[in-house]
């Protein structure tokens, strides 16, 4: 388990007093519990399977009637770094609720923490503390965890952060692929984490939709933990977690404000790399990393290279991926397959090949990169001999990395033209071209208008097909285009569309 941060008013918690705090509805022997707890190591508080579950369940109750329903505390909430002594006992003054909070999430991060230590065989485990015994259900104190995630107003970092690995730790050991879970000294009800793993997920992935790294810090030390079990990682998967997790990772090659910094890059791509993982067992994984653009992601990670620790998870992830396989899960017969050779293909389209032959010129610390590397390098040059150019032309197109070339020539259109109608003779090439042309990066911009122009110079009645799909107007947006180069590009292919005869004019 990796460590939560100290609560911004950790210094107040051995100065709480449990008696004037009303609103808490302690009862005396809780109150007993707490302070005997507080003043004895924490594994000889979990020392006895009865007294652990008591101390655990009054911990929640604590949060439970701290954390209340009106909302984050008025004002620890807003603290960003930890208070000196002095300061944190004013707060447990002004804000005693806000400090309680914090405590219950610190104990129960604490009681967690040894409760994983403990040596299989032990007496007191995570399924005999937070599973009833009778049932082998989830006990109901959980629900105070969610009910932190979803603090209204700017919410509460420090508690929302962890609420979410506390609550991620108890689900997991409910999870049948998790080691507790074959321990046949207690039985746990599976089916009874089902509801409360989908809404944890989902509240991680509602802060993946921002584009923020503050939202990236509440969520990546859970996320990373989740990955380890399966049924979370397909859990993820299912509510669209692949695409938020490339999209994050394409912001934060970008250098942006709020993009990712470089230690949420590394747990992005672990992430990314652990789901991998499940590519040969399930068909739909293998789809979602091909629509989701997760290749091209991974490669752009590569080629801008933030740190060695990320182009080793991210180089472990394109080779995953490279040698994924759909032997025990093939897609339906409706559907085109998705295997490695549909992402090696991704790849030479994304340059990945170019990357990997400059990279293999490098002397790297980490054997794990050379590996990777020795591997890639194999596969992608070996798919690359079986493929026409037109194959490494169509798998640039779809992912989106447009880069000048041979395949970028007056003599590359001649020789192709007839293969841009598609096998459904729809042109769909042509539509994935107008569409770049809208594109971040101003070269692929150009590049998209050159090719639009090509593409109606030889093929017949290209200029009535490249109207028909909107090219004109879109193009015609660029020739104001403030990049000289662009603009040059645009008017071209403008002009093509429009003169009957180019090579006359020209």
């Amino acid at each position: 388990m990796s460590n939560l941060p100290p609560s911004p008013v950790t210094h107040a918690f051995d100065g709480i007093q449990w008696d004037p705090m009303q609103k808490l509805r302690l009862s005396n022997s809780e109150k007993h519990m707490l302070r005997s707890a507080a003043s004895n190591p924490i594994d000889y508080t979990l020392s006895n399977p009865k007294e652990s579950v008591a101390y655990v369940k009054v911990v929640l109750k604590v949060l439970a009637e701290s954390s209340g329903a009106s909302g984050p505390s008025s004002k620890v909430s807003h603290l960003k770094s930890t208070l000196p002594e002095d300061a944190a006992l004013q707060m447990l003054y002004t804000d005693p609720m806000g400090v309680v909070t914090h405590y219950a999430i610190t104990k129960l991060y604490d009681i967690i923490v040894c409760l994983k230590d403990n040596k299989r065989g032990s007496r007191v485990t995570m399924g005999s503390t937070f599973f009833n015994k009778m049932d082998g259900n989830l006990i109901d104190e959980w629900r105070p965890l969610l009910r932190v995630l979803h603090l209204g107003g700017s919410g509460d970092a420090f508690a929302q952060r962890g609420a979410a690995y506390c609550l991620a730790h108890i689900l997991m050991t409910g999870c049948p692929s998790q080691p507790f879970a074959i321990d046949r000294s207690y039985r746990i009800n599976h089916s009874s984490v089902e509801e409360p793993l989908q809404a944890l997920i989902s509240w991680i992935t509602s802060q993946l939709q921002s584009s923020g790294s503050s939202s990236l810090s509440l969520v990546t030390p859970t996320l990373t933990g989740l990955m380890s079990c399966p049924e979370a990682r397909m859990a993820f998967s299912n509510s669209g977690g692949i695409g938020y997790l490339s999209r994050h990772l394409r912001n934060g090659t970008k250098g942006t404000k709020n993009s990712a910094s470089v230690q949420q890059l590394y747990e992005l791509s672990f992430c990314v790399w652990a789901l991998t993982y499940e590519c040969n067992s399930s068909a739909s994984i293998r789809a979602t990393f091909a629509r989701d653009n997760a290749v091209h992601s991974l490669v752009d990670l590569v080629s801008s290279a933030p740190r060695e620790k990320v182009v080793r998870v991210a180089l472990s992830a394109l080779r995953s991926l490279a040698q994924c396989n759909s032997d025990v899960s093939p897609m339906p017969s409706s559907k085109k397959e998705v295997n490695g050779s549909t992402f090696l293909n991704e790849m030479i389209g994304c340059g990945l090949i170019k990357y990997v032959d400059q990279m293999k010129e490098r002397q790297w610390t980490d054997p794990d990169i050379v590996e990777d590397l020795d591997v890639l390098h194999k596969l992608l040059h070996d798919n690359f001999k079986e493929m026409s150019r037109w194959d490494v032309y169509l798998a640039e197109v779809q992912s989106g990395s447009l880069e000048w070339g041979f395949l970028h020539t007056e003599k590359f259109f001649k020789e192709n033209a007839k293969n841009f109608e598609g096998p459904d003779g729809d042109f769909f090439v042509v539509k994935l071209l107008v569409a770049l042309t809208t594109s971040n990066d101003e070269e692929v911009q150009a590049i998209a208008c050159y090719d639009i122009g090509e593409f109606v110079r030889h093929y017949p009645n290209g200029r009535a097909i490249a109207r028909s799909l909107g090219a004109k107007d879109i193009v015609m947006k660029l020739v104001d285009h403030p990049n000289k180069e662009l603009q040059r590009h645009a008017l071209t292919a403008v002009s093509k569309m429009m003169v009957q005869n180019w090579a006359a004019v020209h």
